[in-house]
């Protein structure tokens, strides 16, 4: 069974750049977002692309190609789909990481925009006080970025384990509800002014989470 490493891979493989051709404008999370959001869609136009991945048409033309000439995607009229090897792909990083919603503002998060993914817990090891997870979060613009866990029916502060809302209990009931959480599994928060930002910038996290904290 191919890692949750080699599944990054193959993302990094479809932001190589080829040889003579102008910068590309998408990234790993791009892709991520893009694979995700075919999973769960028949067919995908073009212009429903530009408008989920917030980027002009000749990237995304771009970004289809690469991905098909890994194998991953086809295209006719109707629009582009997963193949069954792009289907084994978003099927493996939907079970890492099952879950993803936005959180309404609280006392924990300072922007107008907070992203949550859920990272199933046994697919990563120990993610120390979360300060990596904050350096992912801001390299793709975020304000800010929370690492926490589940755990006994609570979320906790990675690396203190303070419990979070505890004054919020309303917020962390819709949490809960929202992601079906298990005991140990890793809840990253990003947030930003700008939809688009705090919900990119989570998935770079959660990229960079399962790359860099990978259960062997």
């Amino acid at each position: 069974m191919e890692s949750m490493y080699q599944q990054i891979k193959t993302l990094q493989k479809v932001v190589t750049r080829k040889r003579n051709s102008t910068a590309l404008t998408f990234s790993m999370p791009h892709v991520l977002k893009s694979i995700l959001y075919l999973y769960n869609q028949k067919y995908v136009s073009r212009a429903s692309f530009c408008q989920e991945l917030k980027i002009g048409e000749g990237a995304v033309r771009t970004l289809i190609s690469h991905l098909k000439e890994l194998g991953l995607v086809e295209s006719i009229k109707a629009g582009t789909f997963l193949t069954s090897k792009g289907k084994k792909l978003a099927e493996k990083f939907h079970t890492a990481m099952p879950s993803q919603t936005f959180l309404k503002k609280c006392c924990l998060t300072n922007g107008k925009y907070n992203y949550v993914i859920l990272l199933k817990g046994e697919h990563v090891d120990d993610i120390g006080n979360g300060m990596q997870q904050r350096d992912f979060a801001i390299l793709y613009g975020a304000s800010d970025s929370l690492t926490l866990i589940f755990r006994d029916g609570e979320f906790v502060f990675s690396g203190d384990q303070m419990r979070c809302f505890a004054d919020e209990i309303k917020i962390r009931d819709n949490l809960i509800e929202s992601l079906e959480p298990e005991n140990e599994d890793i809840v990253i928060i990003t947030s930003s002014d700008d939809k688009f930002v705090a919900e990119i910038s989570a998935i770079n996290t959660a990229i960079g989470t399962l790359a860099t904290h990978e259960k062997h």
